[in-house]
């Protein structure tokens, strides 16, 4: 039996719960920015499909570990979710500004909580657990943003990448703390979401490096 097998089966309910939701949020995010872009039902899909599973698949790589999504079907199956949603509510989540923020911002977050715990599941100690839950959490987000022809968010002056450190630290401090997994979980993922709504609505973001 594989790491990853092994990881899937010692994953609770909570947790497995946190990464199907994280799924379907960034696919919302990839399939809204696709459908924005004129893109036909496969090309959003595909987009969508690539958000999802693009920074879970790099962290499992990185660990040596079968990617996730080829473990259970679920996960494909929460990214046709997300097409038909965006597909049936069209009129709300692609014409009303701010609906891309708030999904991609809750994926994030989601996401990088789960980074984080399959991490340590495998022994890895918590700074290497951040980085890995910022891979989880961004980096589907730079597979999205290259593929429709994007400046990756995490590239810009926005606070993103940093947002998932922070949260990293978050959970950190709630593990020192003795707080139980399930309230490190929700701490840094509220951290991650509040901070990105906030960057986002009053515009914080860090100077941009000059020649």
């Amino acid at each position: 039996m594989d790491a990853q097998t092994d990881i899937q089966q010692m994953m609770g309910t909570f947790e497995y719960f946190l990464e199907i939701l994280a799924t379907l949020f960034y696919a919302i995010s990839g399939v809204r920015l696709a459908a924005v872009k004129k893109f036909d039902w496969f090309g959003a899909y595909t987009i969508g499909f690539v958000t999802a599973i693009g920074g879970g698949t790099i962290r499992d790589v990185f660990l040596k570990c079968n990617p996730f999504w080829m473990l259970d079907p679920w996960y494909a199956i929460a990214t046709i979710v997300g097409l038909v949603m965006v597909i049936v509510l069209k009129k709300y989540l692609v014409r009303i500004e701010g609906t891309f923020y708030i999904f991609d911002a809750i994926g994030l977050g989601l996401f990088v909580d789960v980074g984080i715990y399959k991490t340590l599941l495998m022994g890895f100690p918590m700074w290497v657990a951040i980085i890995m839950g910022t891979i989880t959490g961004a980096f589907g987000g730079v597979l999205r943003d290259i593929f429709i022809n994007e400046e990756p968010l995490v590239f810009r002056k926005e606070i993103y990448a940093t947002a998932c450190i922070a949260g990293g630290l978050v959970y950190w401090g709630c593990l020192m703390a003795g707080a139980s997994a399930t309230v490190q979980q929700i701490a840094c993922g509220l951290f991650i979401i509040v901070l990105r709504f906030l960057a986002v609505k009053h515009n914080w973001s860090f100077p941009i490096l000059k020649n």
